[in-house]
């Protein structure tokens, strides 16, 4: 199985190198992976369960680190046992090149598998490797990456609530509340519309006159009935 991709990280070189040699950030960002100890500068233990369609399976295995040369690449290289699962051995060439204060991560990766994990089928194993790959990718660019502070708009349209969502929270409320709840609510959307018509036929009589002190002030009037309303509907 052959597998590559590009990742951009919002980050310097110096500290994206610095995390893929990180035992605690890989261990984060690893799916599944339970422990992830350091042995040396350029070995590692690990130990991961992972499921592969009906096959689930607990690894434990050892990496090593080869073609060593800081910042800007290195070759991974390990082997995994999952006992009667099968086995998966593999290695990886990772580049990082700097493109401003982003890192570009660059990887190609060769795999094998045997034992029932084998017999799944390429596509199987192919896919859940590459959904496996793009989830470390996403975790690690959270984890490394500097995320930009969000600007007064974006901040503004965060607190907007999303009218459809409000109007499905009221009708959920509407339908999990008690007999006596809905009745007095339903009392005071009543009230309320009976208010509401009164103060529009009202505000026509005038605005025939000329009174109230012309049309500004009906449409203040308007407005305070319209505050009203929502004040008794939410």
């Amino acid at each position: 199985m052959d597998m590559n991709g590009t990742r951009r990280i919002p980050a310097k070189r110096e500290a994206v190198w610095q995390a893929l040699n990180d035992p605690e950030v890989l261990k984060a960002c690893i799916p599944g992976c339970e422990s992830l100890e350091k042995t040396s500068d350029t070995e590692m233990n690990a130990s991961v369960t992972s499921k592969i369609g009906p096959v689930k399976a607990k690894f434990k295995g050892a990496v090593t680190l080869e073609n060593i040369n800081a910042p800007e690449s290195y070759t991974i290289v390990g082997e995994g046992k999952g006992g009667v699962a099968g086995f998966a051995k593999g290695s990886a060439d990772v580049k990082l090149s700097e493109e401003g204060e982003e890192t570009v991560l660059t990887y190609e990766a060769k795999a094998q598998v045997g034992g029932k994990l084998a017999q799944l089928g390429s596509r199987l194993i192919d896919s859940t490797a590459k959904k496996m790959a793009e989830d470390f990718f996403t975790k690690f660019s959270e984890m490394v990456g500097t995320t930009p502070e969000p600007s007064l708009e974006d901040a503004a349209a965060d607190d907007e609530l999303d009218a459809g969502v409000a109007e499905e929270a009221k009708r959920i409320a509407i339908e999990e509340a008690p007999g006596e709840v809905l009745h007095a609510i339903e009392e005071a959307e009543h009230a309320v519309e009976e208010t509401l018509q009164k103060a529009e036929e009202n505000l026509e009589v005038a605005a025939g006159r000329n009174a109230f002190g012309g049309p500004l002030v009906w449409g203040l009037a308007l407005l305070g009935v319209l505050i009203l309303v929502l004040a008794l509907a939410s």
